[in-house]
C-alpha cells in the first residue's frame, strides 16, 4: 500500500503531464443534469422558468413560482464504452446512482397590490454539474512501445540523475521531482526499470546516449482508465418580478469538484533481442478543486403565449489542489523481474483555472393551459480557458495549446410539454459541438429525452429518461506513445423527482 513518504514544496515542469487541455476541458465541461422535468425537456427552460434546475439556466426563473417549493432529485446513470485501439475492440459498461439535485425556492409576495414590484424569491439549490464516473479497457497490437514513454523524458538528462547513488529509491525520486521537474522522474523509473541504458558512444541512436533495450517489433498492449467524483455546483438565488412582464435573477455559484484517476499500461513481446519483454505500468491522480461564479438572467413576458429569456453565466474561477503516485513494473526473460515503486506521492502546489463565461438566449411559446414549446441556444469559447498564474512559463504553454486547440461551441437544446388534466408528458432533444478545433478529440454530442409527471395538488411526481452519443480519440499519452483510441460513449439515465409545496 503506496504511503506519503515525501510532499513537494515545489515542482518544475509539473505540466508535462499534470495540467494540460485535458483537464482544462474536463473541469469547463457540464452535463445534463437535475430535476426530471428539466431533463425531460433537455434543459430547455431559459424562457420558462419554475423548476430547481432552470435556475441553472437563467436565475430570473425562480420568480416565476406562485409558492414556495422544493425539489429532490434521484439519478440512476448507465454509461457504456464501445473502445478500438489498433486491431481490438472492447465494450464495458457501468451504473452509477446518486443525488443529482436537491434545492428550495421561497416565494415572498408584495402585499401592496399597487406595486411595481410584485414579488421577490430567495432559492438555495445543489446540482450535479458533470460526472467523472467512467472506466473502459483498450487493447490492441501496436509497433510502437510504451518505452518511448519513458525516452522521450530522456533529453538532457545527465546520468548522474537517474542513478540512485548513496542514497534510497524513495528518497530519489523525490528528491528528482523536487528539483528537476516531473520529467526527470519519469525518466528515472525507466531506467531503473532497466527499460534503457546509457551509451555515450552510441551518438547516432533516436535517444542518445540512451539506448533502448525494449527491441523494435511488435507489441500487446492493454490500457485501463478508471476515474471516480464528480463536478457539484451550490447556487443561492435571488430573483425579483416586475409587474406581470419582467423577471429578473442572480445567482452566487460555489463550486467544487473531485477527480480519481487510475490508469494501467501493459506491454509483452517476444521481439528478437529484446532485453525486457513485459512492462507495466500505473498512473494515479487524485485532484479536488473549489471555484466561485455568479450567473445574471432576465425573463420577459411578450404577450399571452411569448416569453423570451437571456441569461449570462461568469467564468468560474477554480483554485484546484493535485496529487499523484506512479509504479512500474517489467520483465525480462533473460533477468528476470524489476520493480521500481517510489511509495511517493507527489504533492502540487495549487494552481488556478478559469473556465469560459457562458451566454444563452432563450424562446419559448405557450399553447394555453395544456401545452408549451421551449427553445434555449447557449456558447461558451472554450478557448478562453486559462491556466494561472498566466506569466508561469509552463502555464504559458499550456494555455496557448487551449487557445490553438479549443473553440467556442453552440449548445441547442427544444423540449416540449402537453398536460392532460393531472397528468404532463414530455419530450426534448439537445445537440453540443465539440469543443476542439479538430473536432475529433471529442466529438459532438446529441441527445434526447423523454418523461412524464403527475401533479398530486401540494405534491408532484415526476420520472424522466435521457440519453446522448458523442465520439472521442483520446491519446494514451501526451508524449512518446501519443497513439488514439476511438470510444463511442452512449450514456443513458432515469431520473426520479419528488416536489412539493413548503
Amino acid at each position: 500500500m503506496k504511503k506519503l513518504i515525501f510532499a513537494f514544496a515545489a515542482i518544475l515542469s509539473m505540466t508535462a503531464e499534470a495540467q494540460n487541455i485535458i483537464d482544462a476541458v474536463r473541469y469547463s465541461s457540464t452535463d445534463l443534469n437535475g430535476t426530471a422535468r428539466y431533463r425531460a425537456m433537455s434543459g430547455a427552460f431559459g424562457a420558462l422558468g419554475g423548476d430547481l434546475s432552470a435556475l441553472n439556466v437563467n436565475p430570473a426563473g425562480s420568480a416565476v413560482f406562485l409558492n414556495s417549493f422544493t425539489t429532490f432529485t434521484l439519478n440512476v446513470e448507465n454509461a457504456e464504452n464501445e473502445v478500438s485501439f489498433m486491431n481490438g475492440f472492447n465494450t464495458n459498461s457501468n451504473t452509477d446512482v446518486d443525488l443529482g439535485q436537491a434545492g428550495a425556492v421561497f416565494v415572498f409576495n408584495n402585499r401592496d397590490e399597487d406595486a411595481a414590484w410584485r414579488k421577490f424569491t430567495l432559492g438555495f439549490n445543489y446540482n450535479k454539474s458533470a460526472s467523472f464516473e467512467d472506466d473502459f479497457l483498450a487493447f490492441g497490437t501496436n509497433t510502437k512501445t510504451i518505452n518511448n514513454y519513458f525516452l522521450g523524458f530522456t533529453e538532457g538528462v545527465p546520468l548522474d540523475l537517474l542513478e540512485i547513488g548513496n542514497t534510497n529509491l524513495d528518497r530519489k525520486y523525490a528528491d528528482l521531482g523536487e528539483r528537476h521537474g516531473f520529467g526527470a522522474q519519469q525518466a528515472f523509473l525507466g531506467y531503473q526499470g532497466y527499460l534503457f541504458d546509457y551509451t555515450p558512444e552510441n551518438t547516432n541512436a533516436p535517444f542518445a546516449p540512451y539506448t533502448s533495450n525494449v527491441a523494435a517489433g511488435i507489441f500487446d498492449q492493454e490500457y485501463g482508465y478508471a476515474a471516480t467524483g464528480l463536478n457539484g455546483k451550490f447556487s443561492f438565488n435571488f430573483a425579483t418580478q416586475y409587474q406581470d412582464i419582467l423577471y429578473l435573477g442572480l445567482n452566487l455559484n460555489t463550486h467544487f469538484l473531485n477527480y480519481d484517476r487510475v490508469t494501467t499500461f501493459f506491454e509483452t513481446n517476444s521481439n528478437n533481442g529484446s532485453e525486457i519483454n513485459e512492462i507495466f505500468f500505473e498512473d494515479r491522480l487524485s485532484t479536488l478543486g473549489s471555484g466561485f461564479s455568479l450567473q445574471l438572467g432576465a425573463l420577459a413576458k411578450a404577450g399571452e403565449s411569448l416569453r423570451i429569456g437571456a441569461a449570462y453565466e461568469s467564468p468560474t474561477w477554480y483554485t484546484i489542489s493535485e496529487e499523484t503516485s506512479q509504479y512500474l513494473e517489467t520483465y525480462s526473460e533473460e533477468l528476470g523481474e524489476a520493480i521500481v515503486d517510489p511509495q511517493v506521492v507527489n504533492i502540487y502546489p495549487d494552481y488556478k483555472l478559469q473556465t469560459p463565461s457562458k451566454y444563452t438566449g432563450s424562446l419559448a411559446y405557450l399553447f394555453g393551459p395544456s401545452a408549451l414549446i421551449s427553445f434555449d441556444y447557449s456558447y461558451k469559447d472554450y478557448s478562453s480557458t486559462k491556466f494561472k498564474p498566466k506569466d508561469d512559463p509552463a502555464f504559458m504553454n499550456q494555455n496557448d495549446i487551449i487557445s490553438n486547440g479549443l473553440k467556442g461551441a453552440s449548445e441547442f437544446r427544444i423540449g416540449g410539454e402537453y398536460r392532460i388534466e393531472a397528468w404532463s408528458l414530455r419530450a426534448g432533444y439537445r445537440f453540443e459541438e465539440s469543443p476542439y478545433t479538430n473536432e475529433t478529440t471529442i466529438g459532438d454530442l446529441q441527445g434526447y429525452s423523454a418523461g412524464l409527471g403527475y401533479n398530486f395538488g401540494n405534491v408532484r411526481l415526476d420520472l424522466s429518461y435521457d440519453n446522448w452519443e458523442r465520439d472521442s480519440n483520446p491519446q494514451l499519452y501526451q508524449t512518446g506513445l501519443t497513439d488514439r483510441m476511438a470510444i463511442a460513449k452512449n450514456n443513458s439515465n432515469f431520473i426520479l423527482s419528488l416536489s412539493f409545496g413548503i
